[in-house]
């Protein structure tokens, strides 16, 4: 995600990558979106390396020009993030073999940040097969090709109303087949839009405006595509409340409440929920609670009773978990990491990683049979074997580039990962 907002970013293809990857087609390694291609923060392919360091296993690293917490994501050839520069909105594009800046696009000014963790560049941009969209802090948000010329350009908040977050906005866009979707929540007036991708029109809007109190109506999660019974829905938690849309129109098909109880003032959400199977698994109450709901049985009117499990040990405020084959890997920003049963809420099995002053903001990443987790002094824990019924840390990967804040999660590429540090854009390889 992301303190007091999400982390997030993007990839897209530049002019040299054309020749390796044509425009429509996609590639096994991209990673279109902050959480990937199906939003769960699972990398495909097999094999990945465990262990690096400033002088091994480092195939390129680069500075990164600006200040901005977006992770980035991968398509084709080249890599696509967005940062602050020189006081302007910037979509940055890397070449993904060399690391080298291959341009840079201006989309309207920089309103920079709020908290020393944050920038007004912190949501992630997202991409298909020809076009990158990037989304900023001061409402402006832009569909970019791959050569860095802007094809369309809006502000959502000229439109629609200034944004009135406490902190930086961190919420990424949703990459659908037909659009870019985009929840506002905040104290104040509230919605989910979506943009069409090729025009940047406006497909519809939903409002939602729902009874939190103070900070607990602001959010800064991610909202989540998935299929229910055969339907395309969007998720949204933030506000004290999970709602479900329908992703043709937006309209609100099912709402759940009571994540706070207490009408607590200061629950804003960070870390986004994520899916496995018919299972929503929420983060909420800044890292108290964790609760598993049925998708199938809320939208079937069952309310309260659609509730499988809920937690109150254990939780994340800040990462978002991670799931893959019935389990969920919840980080703790202290270092708490737990493997929970989606459909139960059992823990499987729990690990304490190293004390530090340093908290984690990124998410964690599964890859081949391991889950990494990095923390703001960008050192890397690497826990594994995933399929061991009690899974061990295996290394801890520290880089030179350890001031804070990194904040941006690890990105799968070809068997190795793109981390983004505070200044800089590293390639981890095996080789």
């Amino acid at each position: 995600m992301r303190f007091h907002f999400l982390f997030s970013a993007t990839v897209v293809f530049g002019t040299l990558a054309c020749s390796l990857f044509s425009a429509g087609q996609s590639q096994a390694q991209d990673w279109r979106q902050w959480r990937g291609n199906d939003q769960t923060g699972v990398a495909p392919g097999k094999s990945f390396p465990t262990k690096w360091s400033e002088t091994e296993g480092i195939a390129w690293q680069t500075t990164v020009p600006g200040s901005g917490g977006s992770t980035p994501v991968i398509a084709g050839n080249q890599i696509f993030l967005t940062s602050g520069v020189d006081g302007k909105n910037t979509l940055l594009s890397f070449d993904l073999e060399t690391g080298k800046q291959l341009w840079e696009t201006t989309i309207g000014t920089d309103r920079g940040a709020k908290h020393r963790k944050g920038s007004g560049a912190n949501p992630s941009a997202v991409t298909d097969a020809t076009l990158a969209y990037a989304y900023y802090r001061s409402g402006d948000i832009a569909a970019v090709d791959r050569k860095g010329a802007i094809k369309w350009k809006k502000n959502i908040q000229d439109e629609f109303g200034e944004d009135t977050l406490w902190w930086d906005l961190g919420t990424s866009p949703l990459l659908t087949d037909k659009a870019i979707v985009i929840a506002v929540m905040q104290t104040g007036p509230s919605y989910l839009v979506a943009l069409d991708k090729a025009s940047g029109d406006v497909l519809w809007k939903t409002d939602r405006v729902l009874d939190a109190p103070e900070e607990a109506a602001q959010s800064y999660a991610t909202p989540l595509e998935t299929t229910v019974d055969g339907k395309g829905i969007i998720a949204v938690m933030g506000a004290d409340h999970l709602t479900l849309h329908s992703l043709d129109g937006g309209k609100e098909l099912a709402r759940l409440s009571g994540f706070n109880p207490g009408r607590e003032k200061f629950f804003r959400s960070i870390a986004s929920p994520v899916i496995s199977g018919d299972v929503v698994i929420c983060p909420y109450s800044r890292g108290a609670t964790l609760t598993g709901v049925s998708m199938s049985a809320l939208l079937a009117g069952k309310g309260d009773a659609a509730i499988l499990w809920k937690r109150d040990d254990i939780g994340s405020d800040v990462p978002t978990p991670a799931a893959l084959n019935g389990r969920v890997y919840v980080s703790g920003d202290k270092g708490k990491v737990t493997a929970v049963d989606a459909n139960t809420g059992e823990t499987i099995w729990e690990l304490d990683l190293p004390s530090s002053r340093h908290a984690f903001t990124s998410s964690p990443l599964i890859a081949g049979d391991a889950l990494y987790l990095t923390r703001e002094n960008a050192s890397t824990y690497v826990i594994g074997p995933l399929s061991s019924q009690k899974p061990e840390l295996i290394s801890t990967n520290e880089l030179a580039d350890d001031q804070p804040f990194t904040v941006a999660s690890m990105v799968p590429v070809e068997g190795g990962f793109v981390l983004r540090t505070k200044g800089k854009l590293y390639r981890i390889t095996a080789k």
